[in-house]
This record gives structure tokens, C-alpha cells and sequence, in this order.
């Protein structure tokens, strides 16, 4: 069969090529509504598509982002994926979502096939541990905005959430209902992931500002397959906590299931606070306080700093910005 071209196109609806690129391009500025519904009623009736291969070479863009997640497990790499995708499609962008599971050797394997597909862009919440290939990336100058974690070494545009000011938050309200044996627990930092270790050093200087001495023994680190012995650890402490802060969703699940399992009432035993709001914290029993993200002000951003470095002139230099959002504080009934 004959594949159909954008002149066949033009000839059946008796318009010039250009008038049917415009449309296809959604510009309408001066295009009758007449116009309009006779190419998309022959593009139809021709069952006509598009040639995105040549529109690409072209217009020199794919119009594709890739997205890698460091770990699509997390309740906010996954609302931050969907709003991210939200936000492209209005652009006519698709998007490739990739997870590398917190492993370096997988993330880099995502993030050259990314770019041997010659995406536009791509938006990381970086391992850290591939610097070369994000050193090459700004060498490059290929647009790259980094998700929720800062990698130090290099000026890379970041948006991330405000991780010190979320566990002050916290603190402040357990000792606002009278809690002042506070734990945190959140998943493994071996690797200094970005908000793990904010959110520790956040809890510290909440404690100290009100005048708590911090005791190392409250602060565990874990897997999730290890976090059960690391909670056990906790509680066989001559003076156990009295509230814990559990540092991601991740982590607030695997508190949640110790609980259950040792027969701990939240709060009459153990006051809790989740950082991350999960989709079950409102209909939990009893309800969790969660310290939310903003996560589409974080996609919006995320979206601007990208589409802004793939319509940098070549050569134009653009400085690396670290921004940080403000949480909020979602008071329930575990925290009372």
C-alpha cells in the first residue's frame, strides 16, 4: 500500500503544503475553523502519519525527554513522573521514563541509550555515582536538570525540596505534644543521598534549637529489608523513643509494618511523622501526619529549567541554580 504524504494530504484538501505543516504544528494563528476541519477531516479519511523521523531532522529535536528515577519505589518520583509528563505533553514532548534502582552501572546504562536516542533532554535524580558521565553531559552543554539531589562536585540546575526545614517541621511538632525522645529512621545514606542526609542533619539542629541533646542511638539507617532490626535496636533502648520520624515513604512503611507487628499503638506507644505524604496517610488508622513536597511547583520547575537550556542559543551561557521548595505540614492523628 502507498504510504500517504503530507502533499497527498494537501492536494485532497486542495490546500498548500505549508498550510497543512502549520496544522500539524497546532499553528492556527490564520487558519479559518474552516480550513482547519477540512485537513483534519481528510488527514482522517486518508488515515494519514505523520513523519516524525523527518520532523525531527527538520526541526533538529526529537521532542522527546528522558526522565531516570533513582528509585521508582518512592512515593514522590512517581506523582513527580506523572506531573512531569502532564506538563511535556502540553508541550508536544513525550517522555521515556527509566528506573536505575539506586544502582550507578544502571543508571549510566539509561543514560547513554538516552542520549544515543538523541532525546532533548533529560531530567536525572542522580546515583551520584557516575560524575564522569554527568561531567560529559555539561561538556557538552546537553540540557540535564537534576531532581532532589545535590551532586556537589558540579554546577548542575537542581530542584529539590528544603530536607532541613521538613525535619524541623517534624521536630516541632512532637515536642509541640509534649514529645522529647525523638528517633529518626530513613533508609540507607552509604551513598550521602541528598535528602537522607539533609534530613538527618535537619533533625539534629531541630533538637538542638530547642535546647534536646541529640543521642546517636535514635538516628538509624537501614534497607528497607533491614529497618525491622534497626526499629528493634531502637526499642530495646533503656529509653526508647517516644516518637519517630520516619525520613522517606519508604521508610514510613517499614515503621508502620513494625508496629503492627509488636502490637505498638501509634500514638499512645509511639507518635509518628512520615516525611513524603503517602497516598494511604489519610485513611491509615490513625491517620498519619506527613510533611508533603510540592511536587508539581518541583515538576513545573523542573520542566522551565529544561525546555529553558533546549532553547539556549549555542555558546550562551546559562548559571547552574540550586532551588529549594518549602513543605508543608499535613497535621493527623499519629503526631497527637
Amino acid at each position: 500500500m502507498k504510504k500517504i504524504t503530507i502533499s497527498d494530504v494537501a492536494r485532497h484538501a486542495n490546500v498548500s503544503k505549508s498550510t497543512v505543516s502549520q496544522f500539524l504544528n497546532k499553528r492556527y494563528d490564520y487558519m479559518s475553523e474552516r480550513t482547519k476541519r477540512k485537513i483534519e477531516a481528510t488527514i482522517g479519511e486518508l488515515n494519514y502519519q505523520p513523519n516524525f523521523v523527518a520532523r525531527s531532522l527538520k526541526q533538529k529535536s526529537t521532542f522527546t525527554i528522558g526522565v531516570v528515577v533513582a528509585n521508582i519505589l518512592h512515593t514522590f518520583s512517581t506523582h513527580f513522573t506523572r506531573a512531569i509528563e502532564d506538563i511535556f505533553h502540553k508541550h508536544d514532548f513525550q517522555i521515556i521514563v527509566c528506573n536505575a534502582d539506586d544502582e550507578p552501572q544502571k543508571e549510566r546504562k539509561y543514560i547513554e541509550m538516552l542520549r544515543a536516542k538523541q532525546v532533548d533532554g533529560i531530567i536525572i535524580f542522580p546515583t551520584g555515582g557516575n560524575i564522569d558521565l554527568y561531567e560529559q553531559m555539561k561538556r557538552d552543554h546537553f540540557p540535564i536538570v537534576f531532581m532532589d539531589r545535590i551532586i556537589e562536585e558540579l554546577e548542575i540546575e537542581t530542584v529539590l525540596l528544603d530536607n532541613h526545614l521538613a525535619s524541623q517541621m517534624a521536630v516541632d511538632q512532637f515536642i509541640e505534644n509534649g514529645y522529647n525522645r525523638i528517633a529518626i529512621v530513613t533508609t540507607s545514606i552509604i551513598r550521602h543521598i541528598t535528602p537522607r542526609v539533609e534530613r538527618i542533619e535537619g533533625y539534629r539542629k531541630a533538637l538542638n534549637s530547642h535546647g534536646i541533646e541529640v543521642d546517636e542511638a535514635y538516628i538509624k539507617t537501614a534497607d528497607a529489608d533491614q529497618m525491622s532490626k534497626a526499629l528493634t535496636e531502637l526499642f530495646q533502648l533503656d529509653m526508647p523513643p517516644r516518637a519517630i520520624l520516619a525520613g522517606n515513604d519508604i521508610a514510613l512503611i517499614e515503621v508502620l509494618k513494625f508496629m503492627k507487628e509488636t502490637g505498638k499503638q501509634i500514638p499512645e506507644d509511639v507518635a509518628v511523622i512520615g516525611i513524603d505524604d503517602v497516598t494511604f496517610a489519610s485513611f491509615f488508622t490513625p491517620p498519619i501526619t506527613t510533611i508533603a513536597q510540592p511536587t508539581n511547583e518541583m515538576a513545573e520547575r523542573a520542566a522551565k529549567g529544561l525546555l529553558d537550556q533546549m532553547k539556549k542559543e549555542e555558546g550562551e551561557e546559562q548559571l547552574p541554580i540550586v532551588e529549594r521548595f518549602t513543605p508543608s505540614l499535613i497535621v493527623r492523628s499519629s503526631s497527637l
